[in-house]
This record gives C-alpha cells, sequence and structure tokens, in this order.
C-alpha cells in the first residue's frame, strides 16, 4: 500500500489513504464529469457563421486581429486557429474593452467589435439565419462571438470544448481493469452531453443535472459497486465525496 500511495504520488496523484487505494482495485463503476474531464476544457473554433458579403477567413483575421490584445477566455483559440490557417493578423488600434459585453477597435481601417449578441448588434433586428445560428448553437451548447465589422453584424464564430484525444481509448482500458459500467454525469444540455457521452462508450449519460443531483446519482450508483468518481469543479466535490 505504502508502496502504492508512493508510486501515485510521483505521478501527481493524491490518494487520501490506504482504504481507498485497496477500493479502487476492486472498482466496478465510474462515473465521470463532462467539461474539463472527458473534454480538453479549452475551446477550439469549430465554424465561421457568415452574414453577409466578407469571407469566413477575412472575419476569422479581423476578428484575430483585434484579439491579440485581449485576456478574454476566446481570444486565445481565436488567435490560434487564425494563425493555424496562415492568414496574416495585423495590430489594431483604438481598442476598447466592455466588461461582460465584448471588445471593439480598428484593424486595417475598419471597426470592428467582438462579443455577445446584443451589444454587437445593438438591438437591431435577426435576420433569419441569426436567429438560426442563436438557436442551434443554444442547442447544441456550443459558444459563439459575434462579430460586427463597419457596424454592421457580419458574422458569428462557434467555438466547441472539443473530447480528449485518450478518453475513448482510456475508457477501454478501464473496462479491460474491471470497470463494467461507465455513467458520464453532467449539468449540460441533454444533446451536448449524449453527444460526447456515447461517443466515448458510456453506458448512461445523466444530463442536466445540478451539484446535488450529481451526489444522488453518485449514490444510486454506488449500490451496483464499488464507485469511482472523476470531476475536475469545485461543483464536483460532494459528488467525489459521495464515490467510494
Amino acid at each position: 500500500i505504502v508502496a502504492g500511495l508512493s508510486r501515485c504520488a510521483a505521478r501527481g496523484i493524491i490518494v487520501k489513504g490506504g482504504a481507498p487505494l485497496e477500493a479502487l482495485g476492486r472498482a466496478t463503476v465510474l462515473l465521470l464529469d463532462k467539461t474539463g474531464t472527458l473534454t480538453t476544457g479549452r475551446p477550439a473554433l469549430r465554424e465561421v457563421h457568415v452574414f453577409g458579403a466578407i469571407a469566413a477567413d477575412e472575419v476569422l483575421r479581423l476578428a484575430a486581429s483585434l484579439d491579440q490584445v485581449s485576456p478574454h477566455v476566446f481570444a486565445a483559440p481565436l488567435v490560434g486557429a487564425a494563425r493555424q490557417k496562415g492568414l496574416q493578423l495585423s495590430f489594431p488600434t483604438a481598442v476598447l474593452e466592455h466588461h461582460g459585453e465584448g471588445i471593439e477597435g480598428e484593424v486595417d481601417g475598419l471597426q470592428v467589435a467582438l462579443g455577445k449578441l446584443a451589444w454587437v448588434n445593438k438591438d437591431q433586428p435577426l435576420s433569419a439565419a441569426m436567429r438560426q445560428v442563436r438557436r442551434s448553437t443554444a442547442l447544441e451548447g456550443t459558444s459563439s462571438v459575434w462579430v460586427a465589422i463597419g457596424g454592421a453584424t457580419a458574422a458569428t464564430i462557434v467555438l466547441h470544448d472539443p473530447i480528449r484525444t485518450d478518453a475513448r481509448s482510456t475508457i477501454r482500458a478501464l473496462r479491460r481493469s474491471g470497470i463494467q459500467r461507465v455513467v458520464m454525469i453532467t449539468g449540460d444540455h441533454p444533446e451536448v452531453a449524449e453527444t460526447v457521452g456515447f461517443g466515448i462508450g458510456a453506458d448512461l449519460v445523466l444530463a442536466e443535472r445540478s451539484p446535488a443531483e450529481k451526489v444522488e446519482a453518485v449514490r444510486n450508483e454506488s449500490l451496483r459497486g464499488i464507485s469511482v468518481m472523476v470531476g475536475d469543479g469545485l461543483n464536483d466535490a460532494p459528488a467525489l465525496a459521495a464515490a467510494n
């Protein structure tokens, strides 16, 4: 047991004692959080929807140029995606960041604004295409950055949280090690949850669960066998404590 605790510590894993380590060897039920556990927890570019004559790559170039000076969590994936495409970024001027709303500035003589739809669109009527994108991103659980160029809403950039590349192989390895049942628990929308959960080979997907409901799910699954809960957020702490 001491050797096992030491080897775990060397790999950056803290085990709270000998009994949990022994229980781990007999575990048959695995419960997993989604965001940051099965997914990377880092937004990545999915697609660009344009609503006017400006091409998608040019929208991305202008948006990424402006986002070079932004500390927002979506700025890095936008800039990274533009550079990966080989787009030539320009340095923005007259930049103003509006906390909780968005960022605006001038890029190559054009006024560019990025942020929430209501702020970017200035409460102008939405086109059918805009309403469709807003509806689909809400259903899919993806994130969107709306882009205005020259005062007109030109596009929305859709970002998603990709599944970790080793998630499927890890689940298969755990099944070979004795795990018989895999359950994914998340607070996300059912369509998003099922896409990820069944994609990695889960037996059951529980979506739109609050922290209290996660605890209840862990307790119910623990009746089937010794349970393991994996999660990375503060809201997962009660569920982590409820598992064996």
